[in-house]
């Protein structure tokens, strides 16, 4: 039997099984997926899995099928790549115009982290405050080289239509900075009569504080949501250089006629 992950904390799984319309506890059957050299997590949220159930509501892991897509980063206390969220067609990096101020170099590692095949839409939280002209340059660049992006406000409700529309019928993951207003989104989009709790900003560091632990799978009115935990800082997971190649086109015609090919 298959089922998609939906829950992922340390060594227990909660996946949906299409085939049974049901939730099932997952655990892994001894050492059956073999972890890469540079792999931390063995799955994630979104993956999809082969399993034996032992009980109506339980059953153990077997195998997990290739991804399609994932969020990797860089773990630097266990020091491995890990997964935060798979087999996604599209992700949604959601920086911010105000506290926290927009990072473009946060921006840039996020875009290093998205592997596979996923569509890239860059969403910018909190419109509502302006950005410096030169912050508006930087952010508009990424326009000029291709990627998809959205001003949204989930203070005045600003875009957030817009963001619906763009997210009905896909499976996206939605990452960003601690403190950039991802939950207030998830509130507005998926659970608008629960709203998720929502932390203030570090006042010394303008960085915000976690609300979300763990990658989490919300569904509602055709819009399914990965939602990540958000992150202080971003580390580019260890792989091969061409894939950090493919993060930014903006090189890509000065590939031939540079000096230090390879």
């Amino acid at each position: 039997m298959k089922a998609v992950v939906r829950s992922a904390i340390s060594s227990l799984y909660e996946g949906w099984c299409e085939e049974e319309g049901r939730l099932y506890r997952l655990r892994i059957k001894g050492r059956v997926l073999r972890l890469g050299e540079w792999e931390y997590n063995p799955l994630a949220v979104g993956d999809e899995v082969e399993f034996t159930p032992y009980s109506p509501t339980e059953g153990l892991i077997t195998a997990r099928l290739d991804r399609r897509s994932a969020f990797c980063r860089w773990n630097i206390k266990l020091e491995k790549n890990q997964t935060i969220a798979a087999n996604m067609d599209q992700v949604a990096i959601v920086t911010s115009a105000y506290e926290p101020p927009f990072r473009p170099r946060f921006l840039d590692r996020a875009l290093s982290c998205v592997q596979g095949d996923a569509h890239v839409m860059i969403v910018m939280n909190k419109c509502d405050f302006d950005l410096s002209e030169d912050e508006f340059d930087r952010w508009a660049l990424y326009h000029r080289l291709g990627y998809d992006i959205l001003a949204v406000s989930a203070a005045t409700g600003e875009g957030i239509d817009e963001l619906k529309r763009r997210l009905r019928g896909h499976v996206t993951a939605l990452v960003g900075q601690s403190g950039v207003g991802k939950s207030s989104l998830v509130n507005l989009i998926i659970q608008p009569e629960k709203k998720q709790a929502t932390n203030a900003i570090s006042d010394k560091y303008q960085r915000g504080r976690h609300t979300t632990n763990h990658s989490l799978w919300l569904e509602r009115d055709d819009i399914v949501l990965i939602d990540t935990p958000g992150v202080r800082e971003l580390l580019v997971p260890y792989e091969d250089k061409s894939v950090l190649e493919a993060s930014f086109p903006e090189f890509a015609a000065f590939h031939d006629s540079c000096e230090y090919g390879g």
